[in-house]
């Protein structure tokens, strides 16, 4: 007798699903429902660069890598770890990691030298590093920058600055600012500063970064987010200790223009820059409870020099504008929505739907902001789309309205409607939006 066959069910993994595409790791699509933070930002950014005489300036989004090797510096992590370098062509190029260097080469290359000076620009858009993404961290971010190009390194420059980044925070209803500032000394006096870093910290069992940076970049130890080399810091040399007599001038003369001005500020002996174009003047501005600097900048009067150019005293600040929302939005900064049109188009019927766009775009010219749904075919679909775009007056527009050349007009609050010739129709709509 044949043994009993036992029943073998064949389990079959499920396969994952597969996605679809995705924006690519740290970068972002910006919605329609965040739109109204970006479009204040632009607004708000024209409206202060226009009233402290900022000109336009956009640079391309591809520039060449020894631009920003030679101008941020080999040693940074930027150069160093963070730039994306596009493959191919014998030119080595990248995508911007940041701006200034950008501009100054712009300045350099279409002769602003020549303009009077200084010369005064802001750009914004976006900038790329490949960064570990986080929270105020990403590989595709946007920023605002304003810089001041030529006319020496008088303090007021560097005072105007802060000045229009703190106001351009401020008129995005923005509070509790605080300036951290700082100066970095000149190529005179921040070697005797170096020599002082490395004696005290070459004593210290600092991080692997760190180890390196003590040989290539010792002022970099300072912006070390390792816990021990933080404990470090607090003993660290000052370099308020080494200014020769003109950075100990210049750095007052900053902090008294902005005690006249009123503006909040600290002093950081230990602030310093990632970028290695930086001297003298340094600062960063945080918002409360918010732990990254919303902006930073500084004076980098040797940068022009280093791309190429003759010396040109310069001083300039970045904010980061998705740092910026994020901040805005916790503290959940009330935005005017746009007005939505209080006319609504109704078409009913294939010849009246052709005639349409043409009575719109005659809408428009006229100045009257139309809403539509030119797509659904019933009027009740098109009525109800009406109302939640909370219309005052409905044009509704028929096969017979497109044969005796008329429109009808309601009051979608009383249903009162009145046919009306096409040659006189948008007089009457504007007498009834009155």
């Amino acid at each position: 007798m044949p043994k009993d066959k036992k029943t073998i069910k064949k389990v079959v993994a499920s396969k994952p699903k597969k996605k679809g595409y995705q924006s690519v790791k740290g970068m972002h699509d910006i919605l329609p429902k965040d739109q109204l933070y970006w479009d204040k930002i632009r607004t708000e950014t024209k409206n202060l660069a226009d009233y402290y005489h900022y000109g336009r300036i956009d640079t391309p989004l591809v520039e060449q890598a020894d631009l920003f090797e030679k101008g941020v510096g080999e040693a940074t992590d930027i150069v160093e770890k963070q730039m994306f370098v596009l493959k191919g062509g014998k030119d080595k190029l990248v995508l911007r990691p940041e701006g200034t260097a950008s501009v100054v080469r712009a300045y350099l290359q279409h002769g602003l030298t020549h303009r009077p000076q200084p010369v005064k620009l802001y750009y914004i858009g976006p900038m790329f590093r490949k960064e570990r993404p986080q929270e105020g961290r990403f590989r595709q971010f946007h920023q605002a920058g304003f810089e001041i190009i030529g006319d020496g390194n008088d303090a007021i420059y560097d005072a105007q600055i802060v000045l229009s980044c703190y106001r351009l925070l401020e008129s995005l209803k923005i509070k509790k600012l605080d300036i951290q500032i700082n100066t970095i000394g000149c190529k005179a006096c921040r070697p005797d500063y170096r020599r002082r870093l490395v004696d005290y910290y070459k004593k210290k069992k600092v991080c692997n970064n760190c180890e390196r940076r003590l040989k290539t970049n010792p002022l970099r130890i300072l912006d070390c987010k390792d816990n021990k080399c933080q404990e470090f810091k607090k003993d660290a040399p000052v370099i308020l200790d080494c200014l020769c007599a003109d950075c100990k001038s210049q750095f007052k003369g900053v902090l008294e223009y902005l005690e006249e001005l009123g503006l909040p500020y600290s002093l950081n002996n230990y602030l310093v820059r990632g970028l290695d174009y930086y001297n003298q003047t340094v600062f960063e501005i945080f918002a409360e409870g918010f732990d990254g600097a919303l902006a930073s900048g500084g004076r980098y009067d040797y940068l022009a020099k280093i791309l190429g150019g003759k010396d040109a005293s310069a001083v300039g600040v970045g904010i980061g504008l998705e740092r910026v929302i994020a901040v805005m939005k916790k503290n959940e900064v009330k935005l005017t929505a746009k007005q939505k049109p209080k006319v609504f188009f109704i078409h009913v019927g294939s010849l009246a739907k052709k005639k349409s766009l043409g009575l719109i775009e005659e809408l428009k010219n006229a100045g009257v902001r139309i809403g539509e749904a030119l797509g659904k075919g019933s009027l009740k679909a098109q009525l109800r789309q009406a109302d939640k775009d909370e219309a005052v007056i409905a044009l509704i527009f028929g096969q017979k309205e497109a044969f005796e050349k008329s429109i009808i007009i309601r009051d979608l609050a009383t249903g009162s409607q009145e046919s009306v010739l096409l040659d006189k129709f948008i007089k009457e709509v504007k007498k009834k939006l009155k």
